[in-house]
């Protein structure tokens, strides 16, 4: 069944190298995380790992019938509950046995999936997951590794309970049970620490970035698309689409499919790109992703500060302090280049209790401290708010807050400064009074 999944198809060098070192880490026994830009087809790698068994074969050898991939669509399940995201995973577990093909432990997982279900009692469930979790590792000899695919999408609703069962869950299996996480920045960078503190051992330092392209997967992209089409983009046109694109996945199907359709020729390929929708949305999709800071900087084109700079140079989006992918530095320039980020105002929207500035929205990138401390600080706009108020709005659910100093709040404001200003080493917004606290420019409102 596995092979009819696209993923299925593609040859054996795809990714090679982000899926060896994704392979290291499952064959240790350990998690990690892989980190990319929109675009970047970063479903494919986890989709490699579960349905294609050229892949498999390559890096993981003889092991692989003892290793057992479950993929896990995290959008599917956005703003839901711990009892429902340990549900999903339960039911994708089950589901992907039976896809696999090995009947028994389908059933055997599933009879303790429906026997724990009907109680609709999160400890219950989390029993039967339990109790199956030992019977893959623990009996059956099998390694369970979790792909975790578009994991940011559930970030604002995670809780450290979450974290927590998944501990729990890889205790009892030790080495036989491991999460890939697919995010768009790395987990330490965007969750609270207290969030992420009982995974935090399995996962940080076991980051991989995506690289903007990859040969294998364009190759064979390029020549699916020829074949569904009946048409065939010539080698020269083909290169000039890689060197504006950077050889960015998605960016680079796009360009080919709009040229194919189109049919005319063009002596400019980039204004021709710019004016397609579907690549300028794909475009400006990778620049929302981005802080107002690098956003700055890649509309100067600028890149001295080396904190500002690390995540665009991790995921390849600048080398040697140049814009990797010459279309999206034109699309900057042509987009946003007279549009200033610091006049546009930080504005808190009750009714979808979210957090933009201009087009982007800020509370996507913030953790739930991150979050109260800003809207807090919206919401009163101009008053001087002494750091006990902050500790107080900020750390209202911890049981004491006597041990939190002065330090944790001047790290959680500069962490909010990251997030939201220009430079945050001279923020606009939210400033320091000295002596007495904290003060956010009157230029933003509430809705």
């Amino acid at each position: 069944m596995r092979d009819e999944h696209f993923e299925a198809q593609f040859p054996e060098t795809t990714r090679e190298a982000e899926v060896a070192k994704i392979c290291t880490y499952i064959k240790d026994g350990s998690s990690c995380q892989i980190v990319g830009i929109p675009g970047v087809s970063r479903s494919t790698t986890l989709g490699l790992l579960a349905f294609n068994k050229r892949i498999r074969q390559k890096h993981l050898g003889n092991v692989r019938n003892t290793i057992h991939f479950i993929p896990i669509d995290f959008s599917e399940i956005r703003n839901r509950s711990l009892f429902d995201a340990m549900k999903y995973l339960f039911l994708n577990l089950t589901e992907s046995l039976r896809e696999r093909g090995w009947k028994e432990e389908n059933k055997v997982v599933g009879d303790i999936f429906r026997e724990h279900l009907q109680f609709n009692d999160e400890l219950v469930l989390f029993q039967g997951f339990k109790e199956a979790v030992d019977y893959m590792a623990l009996e059956k000899k099998i390694t369970m590794v979790f792909l975790f695919d578009r994991f940011e999408e559930y970030i604002p609703t995670v809780t450290s309970e979450f974290f927590s069962n998944l501990r729990i869950l890889r205790n009892r299996a030790k080495y036989k049970f491991s999460i890939v996480f697919s995010v768009n920045r790395p987990l330490e960078d965007i969750l609270e620490p207290t969030l992420l503190a009982d995974y935090y051992e399995f996962i940080v330092g076991h980051t991989i970035y995506i690289s903007l392209a990859d040969k294998a997967l364009s190759d064979y992209r390029l020549s699916y698309i020829e074949k569904i089409t009946g048409k065939k983009v010539a080698r020269t046109q083909l290169q000039e689409i890689l060197a504006l694109t950077g050889g960015l996945g998605k960016i680079t199907k796009l360009c080919v499919e709009v040229l194919l359709s189109d049919g005319a020729k063009h002596a400019d390929l980039s204004t021709f790109f710019l004016s397609q929708k579907t690549i300028k949305n794909a475009l400006n999709e990778i620049w929302l992703s981005l802080s107002p800071a690098e956003q700055s900087d890649m509309i100067e084109g600028i890149f001295e500060d080396k904190d500002v700079d690390a995540y665009l140079e991790n995921v390849g989006l600048i080398k040697d302090k140049k814009i990797q992918i010459p279309l999206f530095a034109t699309f900057i320039q042509n987009e946003y280049k007279h549009s200033s980020q610091a006049e546009q105002s930080i504005e808190y929207d009750q009714n979808t209790n979210t957090i933009r500035k201009g087009a982007i929205v800020l509370s996507d990138q913030l953790t739930s401290s991150e979050f109260r401390l800003l809207r807090y600080m919206i919401q009163n706009p101009e008053r001087i708010v002494e750091r006990d108020e902050v500790i107080t709005i900020v750390w209202k659910d911890v049981k004491s807050t006597a041990g939190i100093t002065d330090q944790a709040v001047d790290q959680l404001v500069f962490r909010v400064r990251r997030k939201i200003e220009e430079d945050a080493n001279h923020p606009h917004y939210l400033q320091t009074i000295k002596g007495r606290g904290f003060k956010f420019a009157a230029n933003s409102h509430d809705l």
